[in-house]
Parts: C-alpha cells; sequence; structure tokens
C-alpha cells in the first residue's frame, strides 16, 4: 500500500472515528433516492455570481434541461433535476440563512430527459472542447467549495499547471459519501482523472486517500495501474487533510501563499466526486443534476444516498426512517465546518456533502476565560494564532485580526475542538472575517461614489469651459 507516513501538513487534529459513524456508514452501499414531488433549485449554487433563470412558471422542463445560464466567467449553470411544470421562481432560503432566487419545479414523475450528447471518443477532443463540456454540465466543486471547475481547467493570467491532485481525504468525521463513491465507481473515477489530465495538459495526477479507507486505496491503486502518470497515495489520518493547501503540502511540499490558491503552485485540485461527474458529463453527456449525500447520526437509517439536486432535506430524512431521539442539532454538512439549520424545507444542493443529527455533543458548554495554554496555536493548519485573533474580535479590534492574519483562517474549527476553556475561538474568527469583509465593501463603495463624483466635477467644468469658449 502506497503511504506517505512523512508528509504531513503543520497542525491539525485527529477526531475520534469509532463514536461517530464514519466506520459503520462507510459500509453502507450508496442508495438512489426516488425524487420528491417538487424540487427547489436555487440558481445560487457555487461561489461566484449567481445564474440567471431561463424559465418562467408554467414551462414544461425535462429532466438535464438548462434553467439557469451561468451569471459570469466565475458561475454555473444549472439544471432541471426532474421533469414537469416550473411552479415558480421566487426566492429560497439556503442552509446559512440566505435568501436566493430559486426554481421550483412540480415532477410529472415522467422521468423526461433532454437529448443528451456523449462523446464517444474524448480523446480526440481539444483542451478548450472538454473544458466547455464542463462548463455547460455546470459541474462544481463537491467537496462543499462549489467553485466553479471550468475555472480551474481555464486558468488566465498566464499561469502553467503542472500538477493535478485529487482529494479522496473525506477528513469530516461522519461523512462517508466519497469513500463509498470511491469503492463503488473506481474505473469511472480514474477515467474521469485521465479526461482532466487532457484538459489541464497535465502529465501528472497524485490521489490522495486517508489511511483509514484502506480498500479505496486499493480499488484506485487497482484501476489507476495501466494509466500513465496516476498515483494513489496513502496519507496519515489527520483533520484538516482535505484542505486544498493542506492536501498540496502534504502531497507535493509545495506551500500555497497566503491569500493564494493552489494554482499559484503550479497545481489544481479537485474533489473525487467532482471527477466522478466530469466523467459522467463527457462520457455520458449528463449535467450535474444530483449528487452523493451522507446522512448519519441520530437517524434511525443512516446511509449514502445519490439525492437530486434541489430535494428538500425533509424528504431525505423520511427516507432514512425519521429521527432518533435526543437530537439537539442538526448539522448541513459536516460537523467541523457544516452549519446548523433549524428547518427542514431547505434543499439539497451541489455543495451538500452530508446532514448530520448530533445529540449531547452538540450542546455548547459554557466557555471559561483563556488559560493561554496555546494549543488553538498548535493546532492550526493555518499556523494562526486564534486565541490572540479571538481576543481582537471581541474588543471590536478588527485592524489587529487582519494584522495577525485573521483573512487566512480556513474556518476548519481545530481550534475550538481543542480549546480547554471551550472558548468559541472558529465563531470569533468567522466574525472577524466578516467584519473585515463589511468594511471592504464600505471602502470600495465610498472609493466607487467618490471617483463618480470628481469625474462630474470634471465633466462639469470642462462643459463650462467650451461653453466659456462659445460665448468669447
Amino acid at each position: 500500500m502506497p503511504v506517505f507516513e512523512k508528509r504531513m501538513f503543520p497542525g491539525g487534529i485527529h477526531p475520534r472515528e469509532g463514536a461517530n459513524g464514519k466506520v459503520v456508514n462507510g459500509q453502507n452501499p450508496i442508495r438512489s433516492l426516488d425524487a420528491p414531488p417538487r424540487v427547489i433549485i436555487p440558481l445560487q449554487q457555487h461561489i461566484g455570481a449567481p445564474a440567471k433563470a431561463l424559465v418562467a412558471p408554467g414551462d414544461h422542463v425535462r429532466i438535464g434541461q438548462k434553467i439557469g445560464e451561468a451569471g459570469g466567467f466565475v458561475s454555473a449553470p444549472v439544471h432541471a433535476s426532474v421533469s414537469g411544470t416550473v411552479r415558480a421562481v421566487q426566492d429560497a432560503m439556503l442552509a446559512n440563512g440566505t435568501m436566493v432566487p430559486a426554481v421550483l419545479i412540480d415532477n410529472d414523475y415522467q422521468e423526461e430527459w433532454v437529448e443528451l450528447h456523449p462523446s464517444d471518443h474524448p480523446e480526440t477532443l481539444s483542451a478548450q472542447e472538454l473544458q466547455q463540456i464542463v462548463r455547460e454540465a455546470g459541474i462544481v466543486g463537491l467537496g462543499g467549495a462549489t467553485f466553479p471547475t471550468a475555472v480551474k481547467l481555464s486558468p488566465s493570467g498566464g499561469k502553467k499547471i503542472e500538477k493535478l491532485v485529487l482529494n479522496g481525504a473525506e477528513c469530516e468525521p461522519y461523512l462517508t459519501a466519497d469513500h463509498r463513491l470511491m469503492l463503488e465507481k473506481a474505473t469511472d473515477i480514474i477515467d474521469g482523472v485521465r479526461l482532466m489530465m487532457l484538459a489541464l495538459e497535465v502529465d501528472e495526477a497524485l490521489i490522495g486517500i486517508e489511511n483509514n479507507k484502506p480498500d479505496a486505496i486499493d480499488l484506485l491503486t487497482a484501476a489507476a495501474k495501466n494509466v500513465d502518470g496516476v498515483r494513489v497515495v496513502g496519507l496519515p489520518v489527520r483533520y484538516p487533510q482535505g484542505g486544498e493547501k493542506q492536501l498540496v503540502y502534504a502531497l507535493t511540499r509545495r506551500q500555497v501563499p497566503n491569500g493564494g490558491l493552489p494554482l499559484d503552485v503550479g497545481v489544481v485540485v479537485c474533489n473525487v466526486g467532482t471527477v466522478y461527474a466530469i466523467d459522467r458529463a463527457i462520457r455520458e453527456g449528463r449535467p450535474l443534476i444530483d449528487r452523493i449525500t451522507t446522512v448519519g447520526g441520530l437517524v434511525n437509517n443512516p446511509g449514502n444516498f445519490l439525492v437530486r439536486i434541489g430535494t428538500p432535506i425533509d424528504h431525505l430524512i423520511e427516507a432514512c426512517g425519521g429521527f432518533q431521539p435526543h437530537i439537539r442539532q442538526f448539522i448541513y454538512g459536516g460537523p467541523m465546518m457544516g452549519m446548523a439549520i433549524a428547518r427542514l424545507d431547505i434543499p439539497v444542493t451541489k455543495g451538500c456533502s452530508g446532514l448530520v443529527a448530533l445529540g449531547e455533543e452538540a450542546m455548547e458548554p459554557k466557555e471559561s476565560p483563556c488559560i493561554k495554554c496555546g494549543a488553538c496555536r498548535e493546532a492550526c493548519p493555518m499556523k494562526l494564532f486564534p486565541s490572540r485573533i479571538d481576543a481582537f474580535t471581541r474588543h471590536d479590534r478588527l485592524e489587529d485580526a487582519e494584522k495577525i492574519g485573521v483573512m487566512n483562517c480556513i474556518e476548519c474549527g481545530c481550534c475550538s475542538f481543542v480549546c480547554p476553556a471551550k472558548r468559541s475561538l472558529t465563531q470569533s474568527m468567522r466574525t472577524a472575517k466578516n467584519g473585515i469583509q463589511r468594511k471592504r465593501r464600505r471602502e470600495a463603495a465610498r472609493k466607487a461614489q467618490e471617483e463618480a463624483r470628481l469625474a462630474q466635477e470634471a465633466a462639469a467644468k470642462q462643459a463650462a469651459e467650451e461653453t466659456g469658449k462659445e460665448t468669447v
């Protein structure tokens, strides 16, 4: 088994595995979830500009039909996940509490697809043609970041891509969707890797998988045996191994600069689920209309489900037999980086890797004063000083928090996890980042207004001068 035991990133933690359902749920095969009576498909399921609606109430749509056009270069189209009638185009709530435009479709259960255009010989296509297929399929990062994949495949600024890194770490507790996908679709994933290498025009791909998934390592290693340039690497179990910067460092020893991207060191990172979606888009012509999602924790029948995009969460929970008693918190995503939600009509989106029902372990303990032990600093994978940033944030000293690097925080939750005083360190980091971003937006708006005012004054002055010349 290939292992890079010494290739670790700084900091990180190792949450318990046996008690969090990861071991058990990893043995549950992927189940296809029946489509719901109505889907809610947000037009903002990705980082970047929201998509623009292409349909109106009363329109009939088919599965795979584009219902939202990308709103810019950093954007992605969205597609119908059921056939039926558009009920409405209206605002809907996402897991983070924001309201965004969404297309509501009543399912007619006819399963009528648009005509698909698979590529029988993708090896004959140019890199640009492959990139366009990925763009039109609406594929984004399925690990949770939801960055439009086509943008990664077509870097600007003359930057040279040298390596492709595949994220198969799935380091969050409870989540097993990627693990099951690697076990059940290993050949398709490797084929997707090969197609991505063609689209990126690179000769090397590294697939990083934590060594608590030896079965996935073995299957992908066997599937990649005859594919030149593809190597599967077993990694030590360490959260947040799946973070882009941490994974790039562990596999290549290249350090992504603060404020930078893997592209800055010649690397493109993709999740294994994203690569599988790319393979389906190119080989079958299928746009991204479903994804694998784990449901774990205090539900009666946990598992890994193939879910249509836009499926309301309550439909998924019903398929799991409902909640067990004593649930205290319901998480959209993983327990470390996910968001607690209080309603079940929120839809599954492209970035929803899991849903976790937690009990007493989710209850926030009472904070006590910082004892200056340094545990948070030691655990931080970005080498920040969370307790000091926390103090600055609580005293509204956001400029000082910015100076010591709060904007580099990846909000992984390691600092809060290890803090013996149970300080809400991650929340303080998030609060500081949001405050700094709001300040930047206000300053940008003021600057734009000032520039507009100066431009108007200059235009008025020029008009007055020209009027004076005509009078003379």
